[in-house]
């Protein structure tokens, strides 16, 4: 069985369309759940995602909506592995819209892995409003993070070999971060289905985001500094940045500009919301 983990905590916006292109995936080949696990919302959340239990049904999917009143999306993570049934668990952001064939592929190859197995499809940004995310994300994408395979951010799966290499989510900042890791380069996956995931919009809310991911990267060195070596990705040289400011200046100045501001901003004060 497959089981979808998806947090959420006011994602009226966003969880719909969500709900809406999993729902409609090719069939995964197996028996499928999603667990929508609300957390403190004070919107209209979970009143869309039930609304989505009728076509869910009719899809072939088991869809179960939690309404939890503690906040936190590392004890929505939990409470919702907790319920889940699935031995292949995908864990998927609100705002990412998943492409038709990408679960079904999810399904395949980690039913295929002949040992612990990490799988993600391959990301696409969803186009902004604001110029400055727009130049922003065009740069970042082409980063070695970005472009390296199975980046994981907004979703990622693993098989049960895979979820046996960590217990609990612990508090942290980076959750996507901190389970890829778990895994060396040649155990993950990345597959050529696509998904679509939002940059936030306007200059202070993507230099708050980039804050929290270097401040979340920053505590896993701290705290398992053994995980950072399973990074793997290629280091991003002089020269090559060079290369990549001169096919994009103003992406690159953009983005030194959001990297200069967090230099000198203040400390993150741990996990934020980037919208």
């Amino acid at each position: 069985m497959l089981s979808v983990i998806l947090p959420a905590s006011n994602e009226e916006a966003w969880i719909g369309p969500c709900l809406d292109a999993l729902i409609a995936s090719d069939p995964p080949g197996m028996p499928a759940e999603v667990l929508v696990v609300a957390n403190a919302c004070q919107d209209g959340t979970v009143a869309k995602a039930q609304a989505r239990m009728d076509a869910a049904q009719t899809a072939g999917w088991q869809l179960t909506v939690l309404d939890l009143t503690e906040p936190g999306k590392l004890n929505a993570l939990n409470i919702g592995d907790a319920r889940a049934s699935g031995d292949i668990r995908v864990y998927l952001d609100a705002d990412v819209v998943v492409s038709p064939p990408l679960i079904g592929q999810i399904a395949r190859a980690l039913a295929q892995a002949p040992g612990p197995a990490y799988a993600s499809g391959t990301p696409r940004i969803a186009p902004a409003t604001s110029a400055v995310s727009r130049a922003y994300a065009r740069f970042w994408m082409q980063l070695p993070f970005a472009r390296s395979p199975a980046p994981g951010f907004g979703l990622f799966a693993v098989n049960a070999a895979g979820r046996a290499r960590w217990g609990a989510f612990p508090a942290i900042i980076s959750d996507d971060t901190y389970v890829r890791l778990q895994f060396t380069p040649g155990e993950r996956i990345g597959l050529p289905a696509t998904y679509s995931w939002p940059m936030v919009e306007g200059f202070r809310r993507l230099v708050r985001v980039r804050r929290r991911q270097d401040d979340g990267v920053a505590e896993i060195a701290a705290r398992w500094p053994d995980l950072l070596e399973r990074e793997g990705k290629a280091r991003l040289g002089a020269a090559a940045l060079l290369k990549l400011a001169l096919r994009d200046p103003i992406g690159f100045a953009t983005y030194a500009a959001v990297s200069l501001a967090v230099r000198l901003g203040p400390q993150s004060r741990g996990w934020t919301r980037g919208r």
